[in-house]
Parts: C-alpha cells; structure tokens; sequence
C-alpha cells in the first residue's frame, strides 16, 4: 500500500472521527528498513518517522538529515538509560517513558543540555508480564512524578495485546489521559490505526503497510 493511501485512510478516519483535519500525525515505522526504501518515502515530502532503537536510528538519520529538511524522529522502542544522551540529541520525541529510573536520568539529562524531546508514557494496558510500560494502577502517580522532575510530558502511548480487542486498550488509555489532563494519544498500528483514531489517536505508528514487510528483525 503506497504512503497517499495510508494518509487518505488517515484522513478519512479524521474526517468520520469529527477531527480536525490534520490532528492525527502519522509516523512511518522505518525500523530494520532499507535506506533506500526510507529515500523513497522522504522523496515524497513525509518527515516524520519512528525507529525501534538508538543505535540504528543513529547510524540511519545524520546522513538523511544531511540531504533532507525538517526530519521529526520519534523513538518508538525501549530505551536503555545509558543510549538516553543520544535519544535525546537524535529524537524529537520519545514515545516509551516506562520507569522512574529512566524519567530521572531524562531530567538529569534535560538540565545538563537544555533540551528534552516530547516525552510520551508507555502503558501496558494489557498488565503484560513481558512488556514494558507503567502498570495502570500506577500510571497517575508516575505522570505525577514526570511533572515534578519539569519532563515535558505530552501524552501517553500503549501496545495493544496481540490477543485482544485493540479498541478496548485504545479507549481505556485516552481515559487515563484524559484523567491526568494530556491530549497526545500515541496508540494504533498497520492493522488498527483507523479504530484507534475513531478513539481519540494524536500519533499512529505505521510501519509495514507503507515500507512493505521488514528486512531484518526489530
């Protein structure tokens, strides 16, 4: 599927929504893809894209910076705390705030540079064991905590599991946003953007539906 008929999908989920045009921001998963699959798509004037991890993003996006403008890279994979200098100098935003380890070193971080990206909170809506983010029951606390330490907090950000109705996860996180007065929903993928938009998605994560299937592994 090529990248207008994913942002004409966008729009048309926008539009029955009763959204704004142009309220949902697509970032185009470029993990483990091919620069020149990558070229492609920043040939055709999108900038914003997501990647799984520092090192890679790192060794990808200097060089397209070079010859394209305007690049707006999200993180949309785990951070370590000691890749946490280079998230920040790469990324313009961080969608997995997960720990308070990490929200303190990201403020650490903030002081000594002067800058942090747009952080996002990862929830693990589904209390999976093997995936990250803050469990629900203690989300408020640790959106809480974030402010305190000045993290410039935008919204939150979730993972639907596999297994189960996405929409359920989807409305349960813009509740929780709505709760702790955030407006950024960073949730829904290749295969449930539109539902997730209908639910309130600002950022939806859309990788192998415009790239083609992966390379490599993530």
């Amino acid at each position: 599927m090529s990248l207008a008929e994913i942002t004409a999908r966008i729009e048309t989920a926008t539009q029955k929504a009763g959204r704004a045009s142009g309220s949902v921001h697509l970032i185009a998963v470029s993990k483990v893809q091919p620069n020149e699959r990558v070229a492609a798509v920043l040939d055709q004037g999108h900038r914003c894209f997501g990647e799984n991890r520092v090192q890679e993003a790192a060794g990808k996006w200097p060089d397209f910076r070079s010859a394209y403008d305007n690049i707006d890279l999200h993180l949309i994979g785990p951070l370590q705390t000691n890749k946490a200098r280079q998230a920040i100098a790469l990324c313009q935003s961080i969608h997995t705030l997960d720990r308070p380890k990490l929200a303190t070193t990201l403020a650490r971080l903030a002081q000594e540079t002067g800058h942090c990206p747009d952080l996002f909170i990862q929830v693990n809506t589904g209390e999976e064991p093997q995936k990250a983010g803050v469990l629900l029951a203690d989300t408020d606390a640790f959106v809480t905590m974030c402010r305190e330490l000045d993290l410039p907090v935008r919204g939150l950000m979730c993972i639907p599991p596999v297994d189960e109705e996405p929409s359920l996860h989807f409305a349960l996180l813009a509740k929780l946003a709505a709760r702790n007065g955030l407006d950024q929903l960073s949730m829904g993928m290749s295969a449930d953007f539109e539902t997730a938009i209908a639910l309130g998605a600002t950022h939806v994560r859309v990788g192998s539906a415009i790239f083609g299937a992966r390379t490599g592994t993530a």
